[in-house]
């Protein structure tokens, strides 16, 4: 028999009259499966526990604190009849169960930080006396030999003086400032250390978790018609977690015989910051976004119309203001009333998207897809990085080579791609290798099966390309009214030195008039393509260069414009 509740804003009344005898349960449960979307998760929680006749409340106490509000859904089966009355959750606050450990750790570093600081004010005072002892020397050596008659007194009786060392007073004033500048400098340095020191010390202290973590209760009152076994499942959704995905591309370029291949791996990284382990879970990966909007804008209407003419309004003597204090107190308390309502609808408009789990194999479905991954992986809750890898396939490529000669006399190696069908790619980096070489890195957009998508393999060292001004004339043209004149013709040419024949795209551009008065005529031969990828002037030629072939092409234009203007090119 299978039962199944949401979480509810009210409780009916035999649920009230029921939960004032209905005996607690603590339900211990483990998550069995989660879902990862690009942007959040959904979790799945299973328990088994046995339950007597009668009403009962389960407590499920070990869901993370950052629960989205609303989506807990607690489903399951019973070897009997067993109904659910109501669902209840609330945020509470419970004591860690390393809180001793925890204590004594903050008190070790506490303790450390506390001698550190102690020790670093003895060396402050090493480097005081240092700085003390500096000054006095210098002031010793500004002494004078012997003192001095002041002005308008005789001088002082000749009196027999010791003869002073001035040679041995100097190298003891040169000794004692050396030694006392290393001191200072002793000081200085240790100073630093300790900072550096008590800084970690605080960081790590101030990492540590405080002695109680907020958790999310579930209190769900049952009724079970007889003695039975309950397997429940309670699913919930957090919004700090993410999978984003990573693509190896690897092209094979292949021989004069053997045919190109590319294989397109695909892995994802993993993050979450739930607030709990994901350990031994059977993990899924899912392209949708739950929270992405369900439904495009509305659009308004726009108007036009002549601006409105002022007209002359009476002035009427003005009101008297409110006090006020009294104003804004009634204009919060209706602020808070309007907030409070408008987060009350929101919460029961939000849709709820139910994801069921997956078995080993894909469920494909137009842009979206679920992938199961291998094994039981575990993902912490520290926000690190977990790569797993989804799939590989297998795709023929068609090789071109893509050449913008004016820009860079290189030709750069192309692979055309056709996604296979099955699950679509969404945006992600990838990493490029050519023929078991890495040549860079570069960015997948989102294609749907059969989609095709060119991505660039680096420079190709078998193509020689040049780029040359064969003729640039410059004059005027006319009788009556003269025309100025600027004409110019290119020549570039490619040479293919692979074995086999390969794709060659030349791209290059000409000018586009601004004005009526200026026109440009193209010179040459037709282009592939004109206006390449929506960008006026830009011009290619494609077509097939077989095997040390070379190939040139001219192409130019002509520029008219009237003889009394100037022109510029941009």
């Amino acid at each position: 028999m299978r039962i199944a509740a949401a979480v509810t804003g009210f409780i009916s009344l035999s649920a009230l009259a029921g939960t004032a005898i209905a005996a607690e349960m603590p339900v211990v449960s483990r998550i069995e499966t989660v879902t990862v979307f690009p942007s959040g998760a959904e979790a799945t929680r299973a328990a088994r526990l046995p339950i007597e006749k009668g009403e009962h409340t389960l407590i499920i106490s070990d869901l993370p604190a950052e629960v989205v509000p609303g989506s807990i859904r607690v489903e399951g089966k019973a070897t009997a009849g067993l109904e659910i009355q109501s669902v209840d959750t609330r945020r509470r606050y419970i004591p860690r169960a390393d809180q001793e450990a925890l204590q004594a750790e903050r008190k070790s570093i506490e303790d450390q930080i506390e001698k550190l600081r102690d020790e670093r004010g003895l060396i402050q005072g090493q480097e005081d006396a240092a700085q003390t002892q500096k000054m006095l020397l210098q002031n010793l050596a500004e002494m004078p030999g012997r003192p001095q008659a002041q002005e308008g007194q005789p001088a002082p009786a000749a009196e027999p003086v010791p003869r002073t060392d001035w040679q041995q007073v100097l190298s003891l004033i040169g000794t004692g400032m050396v030694d006392a500048q290393r001191s200072a400098l002793d000081a200085e340095v240790k100073k630093r250390d300790l900072d550096r020191r008590v800084e970690e010390l605080e960081k790590k202290l101030s990492a540590l978790a405080p002695g109680r973590q907020e958790q999310t209760e579930v209190k769900v009152f049952v009724v079970a018609a007889a003695p039975l076994e309950a397997d429940l499942s309670i699913r919930y959704q957090v919004p700090s977690a993410s999978w984003t995905p990573h693509y190896d591309a690897r092209l094979g370029t292949g021989s004069k015989t053997a045919p190109p291949s590319l294989e397109l791996a695909r892995r994802a990284d993993i993050t979450q910051r739930t607030g709990e382990n994901w350990e031994n879970v059977a993990l899924l990966l899912s392209t949708t976004r739950p929270t992405a909007n369900a439904s495009a804008p509305d659009l308004g209407t726009i108007t036009v119309d002549y601006p409105a003419e002022p007209h002359p309004v009476a002035m009427s003597a003005p009101a008297a203001p409110a006090p006020l204090a009294e104003y804004d107190g009634l204009s919060e308390r209706r602020t808070k009333l309007a907030v409070s309502r408008n987060r009350d609808s929101m919460a029961e408009a939000a849709p709820l998207l139910e994801i069921a789990p997956q078995g080993a194999s894909a469920e494909v479905a137009p842009f979206q897809a679920v992938f199961a991954v291998p094994g039981r992986p575990t993902v912490p809750a520290t926000g690190e990085s977990k790569r797993v890898f989804l799939q590989q396939d297998q795709v023929e490529p068609v090789l071109t080579v893509r050449t913008v000669p004016k820009l860079d006399a290189k030709a750069y190696l192309y692979a055309k791609l056709l996604l296979p069908k099955g699950a679509p790619l969404l945006p992600g980096s990838v990493s490029l290798f050519r023929d078991g070489t890495f040549v860079g890195s570069g960015a997948l957009p989102a294609l749907a099966p059969g989609e095709d998508y060119e991505l660039g393999f680096g420079a190709d060292d078998q193509m020689r390309v040049r780029h040359t001004i064969a003729n640039e004339q410059r004059g005027e043209t006319g009788l009556i009214s003269s025309a100025k004149t600027d004409s110019r013709n290119f020549r570039i040419t490619v040479k293919n030195m692979h074995e086999r024949a390969v794709g060659l795209v030349v791209q290059d551009q000409i000018p586009v008039s601004q004005n009526e008065d200026i026109k440009v005529e193209y010179v040459g031969p037709t282009p592939t393509k004109k206006d390449v990828d929506g960008k006026r002037g830009v011009i290619s030629f494609e077509s097939k260069l077989g095997p040390e072939e070379e190939r040139q092409i001219e192409f130019g234009y002509r520029v008219i414009w009237p003889g009394a203007r100037s022109i510029v090119y941009r």
